[in-house]
């Protein structure tokens, strides 16, 4: 009869701690030839004519690590794996061309500047800003990226309307067990769907909140209130909405518009 792989738990402290350190030796060559594939890309981007061409793709991203949080694993937590590869992911994007993240985190700017460490890794140049008018001003720059904290006392993401080259990609934090969403990231860059998605859309409809969500039902649209500042009332609506979509044209309010799209947590 063929023996049986020994488990971890059938190994010594001293085995174990080898065989940490085996994988280790096996770890880095891998993760610095994939750091290497990076410059590779980097050159065939100057190639084809898109050096200036910012990096980033949420959609792409968010496949990757669903899939891999989909694998078959034995310790590896979905916080792990998302940290581990945002790492990756942020050094990728680095050493591609300029990429930096500013961020206006409102009355919790310190947790602000974790989520978005955790989001975009420790490559990219973060800064803070003091108004989030800054913040989207750095995201209008090559490779910028503005991370803008869901405040009640700004509707900074009511300028966006006026401004669509900038749409919101991302809602932080990207895993639902690191808590309830705080903060949007926003840069100008083309929004995919992932296939499970988030719009926000945002309206001057002056009805309460519930009257507009019932509205949006009566066209098979889930909303969700998120924030309401200055006039403007921000949605979250459950899928993945173009912005000329006939539902949201027929919806409340004279100034409105989707504003951007993003992945729902990774873990739900």
């Amino acid at each position: 009869m063929a023996q049986g792989k020994t488990t971890p738990a059938a190994l010594s402290l001293e085995e174990i701690r080898a065989r940490i350190d085996a994988i280790d030796a096996q770890l880095l060559p891998l993760i610095d030839e994939r750091t290497a594939l990076a410059h590779a890309v980097a050159a065939a981007k100057a190639a084809a004519g898109d050096a200036g061409r910012f990096g980033l793709r949420p959609a792409r991203e968010a496949a990757l690590l669903r899939r891999l949080l989909a694998m078959p694993r034995q310790g590896a937590t979905p916080t792990l794996i998302v940290r581990i590869w945002r790492e990756l992911i942020g050094a990728s994007l680095a050493i591609q061309g300029p990429y930096h993240v500013t961020v206006w985190g409102g009355r919790d700017a310190a947790r602000a500047v974790e989520l978005a460490r955790a989001r975009f890794g420790a490559s990219a140049r973060l800064a803070q800003a003091p108004r989030p008018e800054d913040a989207l001003a750095q995201a209008r720059t090559p490779g910028g990226v503005a991370v803008c904290a869901l405040d009640p006392q700004s509707a900074w993401w009511g300028r966006l309307l006026a401004e669509p080259s900038l749409k919101v990609f991302a809602a932080l934090p990207c895993l639902a067990a690191w808590g309830p969403m705080m903060a949007l990231a926003v840069a100008d860059i083309e929004v995919e769907p992932t296939g499970a998605d988030q719009t926000f859309w945002v309206t001057d409809a002056p009805q309460a909140a519930h009257a507009i969500c019932e509205s949006l039902s009566r066209d098979e649209v889930a909303a969700e209130l998120l924030a309401e500042a200055g006039g403007l009332k921000l949605f979250a609506l459950a899928g993945f909405y173009q912005a000329h979509d006939p539902r949201l044209a027929r919806a409340p309010g004279k100034l409105s518009g989707v504003i951007g799209a993003a992945s729902l947590p990774l873990d739900v």
